[in-house]
């Protein structure tokens, strides 16, 4: 199964878009409102999580996912229950992804030392240990990281790749008219 995390200030097109690229890969996904059922975006759009964290069942998680929204990568942050879940990934080692200001999350707990990265333009943490690249999207080992809303499809489409398959991305990409 793969989590994605929704907080009260995240980036619609960067949880939305990856949800939906997903989903279009037949991949497990469900949406967890950290915040609350109902989550505000950054654009004060409402959104209802598919569950809320005590139903999330760890011994099921294949990935976990960040968006971004400098609001929402703060309150994601401070969860002590997002921590439980990147402690559990990296114990484990599960995919964990982010996209935009949300990989600082990874960044500042020294995940991404010696990787390569990418993340939105001035949320770099650590850059003196971390490998910031300002490509659209990055896998490094088992971590794979967006820059910003405009990369949000590459960032869906390489989750995509891992968790099923190339072959399938390159199907939902070529769906979506995707250049």
């Amino acid at each position: 199964m793969i989590y994605l995390m929704l907080a009260d200030g995240f980036e619609i097109t960067e949880a939305l878009t990856t949800v939906d690229v997903l989903r279009r890969a037949k991949l497990d996904l469900l949406t967890v409102g950290v915040t609350g059922k109902t989550v505000t975006a950054s654009a004060k759009i409402k959104v209802e999580a598919d569950i809320l964290p005590d139903e999330v069942e760890l011994d099921k998680l294949d990935a976990l996912i960040l968006p971004g929204g400098l609001d929402g990568t703060r309150n994601l942050d401070k969860s002590e229950f997002v921590e439980k879940l990147i402690a559990y990934c990296v114990e484990n080692e599960k995919l964990m992804c982010a996209i935009c200001a949300a990989p600082s999350i990874f960044a500042k707990r020294g995940l991404l030392n010696g990787k390569n990265a990418t993340c939105y333009p001035g949320c770099e943490v650590n850059e003196d240990k971390v490998n910031f690249t300002g490509e659209p999207a990055v896998k490094c080992d088992n971590f794979i990281t967006g820059k910003g809303a405009g990369c949000t499809i590459p960032f869906g489409l390489m989750i995509a790749a891992e968790l099923s398959s190339p072959e399938i991305a390159a199907h939902v990409k070529e769906s979506m008219q995707c250049p």
